[in-house]
């Protein structure tokens, strides 16, 4: 099924899919496009009360001068880390033929999760050890604990090292795991949308995490509880690695008196 659209990719924009900004581009344009409509809700807040009723901390909305703060963070770290960084990898990884072949939609959907798996179980012992050491934590970390009710925005106000280590194993992780370029892709896209929705402090119906059953995925309710309790939910996605290692807390917000 997926053949047609790889054929008129390769055949069309082969020089452009080749290059190793591309990646980085994708990400960076996804990122900033998923943000939007978790955007507009923020700036809209209480005027649309349908909305805003599935707002985890709905006394809590992000100002415009955090927004400013997240949004500067985040072009400050990929044009002076994340492009560079993808420049380099030309000495590496140079730019490799397009295969023929399109990956089936099994054999995508199997990459996809089995990436997301893998970087849940690496971010989950990078994050502890950003807690649980003070130097990395002050470093890198703290920037992105600066706000107790997080928003889409501040998905990536993260420290530049920290910033880098995520997306080299994004990058990693899909070569490690064989994947076709179309499901490393397709996983980069995935990951920075559950990424997005983790940070976005709504709970709405359609979360991902409502489509998994018996908790098995946090989603953006058990993010919420890690900027408020930070010794909890250290995993970025699923929960069982929290569970195994007592570290998992369930959300229960009380508004302030």
């Amino acid at each position: 099924m997926l053949q047609p659209l790889w054929d008129y990719m390769r055949l069309n924009h082969s020089e452009t899919l080749r290059s190793p900004l591309f990646p980085v581009i994708l990400t960076v344009t996804s990122y900033f496009v998923l943000c939007l409509p978790y955007l507009a809700c923020d700036i809209m807040g209480k005027k649309w009360l349908t909305i805003h009723r599935y707002k985890l901390q709905p006394d809590k909305l992000p100002t415009k001068a955090m927004l400013l703060h997240c949004s500067g963070v985040t072009l400050y770290n990929h044009l002076l880390l994340v492009f560079p960084a993808a420049v380099g990898q030309w000495i590496w990884r140079p730019p490799v033929p397009l295969p023929e072949r399109a990956p089936g939609l099994l054999e995508l959907a199997g990459g996809v999760g089995g990436n997301l798996l893998l970087f849940d179980f690496q971010y989950f012992i990078w994050h502890y050890l950003h807690h649980k050491i003070r130097w990395l934590y002050v470093t890198f970390h703290a920037i992105h604990h600066n706000y107790s009710a997080p928003f889409s925005l501040a998905t990536q106000c993260l420290g530049g090292w920290e910033l880098v280590t995520v997306g080299f194993w994004t990058t990693l992780n899909p070569i490690l795991l064989g994947c076709h370029l179309l499901t490393s892709w397709m996983f980069m896209v995935v990951h920075v949308y559950v990424s997005v929705e983790d940070h976005c402090g709504y709970d709405f119906p359609w979360s991902i995490s409502r489509l998994f059953p018996l908790g098995v995925y946090g989603g953006p309710n058990k993010h919420d509880v890690h900027h408020q309790k930070p010794n909890t939910n250290f995993a970025p996605h699923f929960s069982h690695w929290d569970k195994l290692f007592g570290t998992h807390a369930d959300f229960n917000y009380a508004p302030p008196l």
